[in-house]
């Protein structure tokens, strides 16, 4: 939800839609003692404990007729909230807020990130202003959520992300033609929607020379994308460049034009899209794959890994404190994987020894990668093996959680166009007002690269209780400020799918050993994640390093290693999130379990968990450690 939300640049916000929500926290001692504060305050108004006691957090006792603090804090919010949208139009295009439809926004100019950098600290000075020791509860937890993410903010500005706006994971020119192609957030119901789209189309070109501008500069500093990266960003902008108007993927919404619209307006409306293919489509993919292709390839970089770039070291393990929100080092994550990848090998014995495979765990690996038994006849017969869990999974769901999201969602293939690059499946938000359904994109290329076995835990990972059911939770939610409604932290998300996974057998799936095994090697391959991301950024691995570390020990076929090894190289730190989110949420299951003992009740664990959105592991760990302390 790389999209997937959170940097100073409308370009990487762009990026961070396509996936779930990634907003990171920074940490600090003062700040963890703040956390402990927050969830004495949150746990004690959930458990209507009266705190009037704690001299350390006093109610605002300021006349009726002015505002209180907490209402000072919400008005912060609201207005930040609300320009943020209109600085970033596709951000808001993604909430259901139409507002905007018709910009594209700011791609990383000079000017653009002068904006953002000051509107960062604008609002930084003004939560600043805020007396926090008159704050409680939910309000105390927005106000510290907010301060940190401006914080961290602030750290990131000397990092250079914005000299490196393309790669063939986060391609903003590929979300430009989903957009464009009316089966995304962009809305093509009526005229004006239409008239919308041509108007957001037209600042094209404009963010073409920007992108165009930062990468010379990024040139020229050294800050350059692997070149193995920008050789699969290649085919990607040419799939857009055709003589053939009606081939291209912006013809989509001409060709679905509404039957209500007028005559008039439908011949109007066809000539301007085939008019703007021509003249804005085209001319800007051509430009800047002929960029890419004559002036930056030639100096892009043969290494693989941030550790070669100017400050990489430090640019990783910044990234990896705002990825995690914890204060594990780059080097500590490395053993982490490692341990978990002996330990998951090990219980995959267990499963070899369940279906009577005789040999070792790497010629199980060969089986279960080669048998045509798990290899799917064709793309429909995939779509319809994760089509086939729905009813299932959404009976099963009530037994786990209290709360049922009320957001649909559909299965999807991923489009041609990008899908050689594109990972297994990613979940897209639905639109919070319900007029757009979620959308779990499944990658159906190279069907011999997606065995059979990975679509339960697949499906459970993005769909239900997954991606789909915890970002949906969380948009429904009432009474917390839309910052905390449509962000989160990414250790969580990802960290919650992952930790949704082990929750098959509880769900009345996994019942097949090989589907268990599916899960298993899910797992594994967050495991191994924490091994090669490490590796390729801090300890200077190349792509090969990381192609025999995955074919060594796990059964991922080639297609697979090698679009998730480019992945890793292209979004540094992200890949980390899944398991050290998921790590924690389970140890803090096992101490409620633990704790509790025949008073622990998992729905309810599961609401508390969920019940305040994605939070930084810090603060939820607090909060969930002063749950169990309560509930004894």
């Amino acid at each position: 939800m790389k999209l997937f939300y959170k940097s100073a640049i409308a370009l990487v916000v762009i990026s961070i839609l396509l996936t779930a929500c990634q907003k990171e926290e920074k940490s600090t001692d003062k700040q963890e003692q703040t956390v402990e504060k927050i969830q004495t305050q949150v746990s004690a108004k959930d458990q209507g404990t009266n705190t009037d006691e704690n001299p350390a957090v006093s109610v605002d006792t300021k006349p009726s007729n002015e505002p209180t603090e907490a209402e000072k804090a919400k008005l912060i919010y609201e207005e930040y909230w609300q320009r943020s949208l209109e600085m970033n139009p596709i951000m808001a295009t993604f909430q259901g807020d139409d507002r905007y439809n018709d910009r594209l926004g700011d791609f990383g100019s000079t000017e653009g990130l002068a904006k953002q950098k000051a509107f960062n600290q604008e609002f930084l000075n003004k939560i600043n202003q805020i007396d926090a020791a008159k704050l409680i509860g939910q309000d105390l937890l927005s106000y510290q959520i907010f301060k940190d993410e401006r914080l961290a903010e602030k750290a990131g500005e000397r990092y250079l992300d914005h000299l490196q706006p393309i790669q063939q994971f986060y391609n903003p020119f590929n979300f430009l033609a989903m957009l464009g192609s009316g089966q995304s957030a962009q809305p093509f119901k009526t005229v004006k929607d239409y008239e919308n789209w041509l108007n957001r189309l037209s600042e094209v070109p404009t963010a073409v020379e920007v992108v165009i501008a930062n990468m010379r500069q990024g040139m020229q500093k050294g800050v350059v994308q692997p070149k193995v990266l920008m050789q699969k960003v290649l085919p990607q902008l040419k799939a857009h460049i055709t003589d053939d108007v009606e081939k291209s993927l912006f013809y989509g919404p001409v060709r679905s034009m509404p039957d209500s619209f007028s005559e008039e307006d439908k011949k109007r409306l066809s000539a301007a899209y085939i008019e703007a293919i021509k003249s804005i489509v085209v001319p800007s993919y051509r430009k800047i794959h002929d960029f890419v292709e004559q002036e930056y390839l030639p100096t892009a970089r043969d290494t693989h890994g941030m550790v070669a770039l100017p400050n990489g070291k430090d640019w990783y393990a910044f990234k990896v404190k705002q990825t995690t929100s914890t204060d594990l080092t780059p080097e500590q994550i490395h053993q982490i994987g490692l341990d978990e990848v002996t330990r998951i090998h090990k219980e995959m014995d267990n499963v070899m020894k369940q279906v009577e495979f005789n040999g070792t765990l790497k010629e199980f690996f060969a089986f279960t990668k080669n048998s045509k038994q798990f290899t799917f006849k064709d793309k429909r017969a995939m779509l319809d093996a994760y089509e086939s869990l729905r009813e299932q999974l959404d009976k099963a769901a009530p037994s786990l959680f209290k709360v049922i999201p009320k957001a649909q969602f559909e299965i999807r293939a991923v489009e041609a166009f990008r899908e050689q690059s594109a990972s297994s499946a990613s979940y897209q938000r639905a639109a919070p007002d319900g007029s757009r359904p979620g959308v779990f994109y499944v990658n159906t290329y190279d069907l011999s690269a997606r065995p059979s076995w990975t679509v339960e835990s697949l499906y459970l990972h993005e769909a239900v209780p997954g991606h789909h059911f915890q970002i949906s939770t969380q948009q429904e939610l009432e009474g917390i400020p839309d910052f905390r409604r449509f962000g989160g932290t990414t250790a969580y998300v990802e960290g919650w799918g992952l930790y949704s996974e082990s929750l098959g057998k509880e769900m009345g799936v996994y019942t097949d050993p090989y589907q268990y095994f599916g899960a298993l090697a899910a797992e594994l391959w967050r495991a191994i994640r924490l091994v090669v991301d490490t590796g390729l950024h801090a300890k200077g691995w190349t792509r090969e390093q990381v192609l025999e570390y995955m074919q060594a020990n796990s059964p991922a076929a080639e297609a697979r290693r090698v679009s998730e090894a480019e992945r890793f190289m292209a979004i540094p730190s992200q890949a980390l999130a899944y398991k050290i989110g998921q790590l924690k949420i389970r140890e803090l299951r096992t101490l409620a379990e633990s704790e509790l003992g025949d008073k622990f009740d998992v729905r309810e664990f599961h609401y508390q968990v969920l019940k305040d959105g994605a939070l930084p592991l810090n603060i939820l760990e607090a909060k969930i450690r002063k749950w169990i302390k309560a509930s004894k």
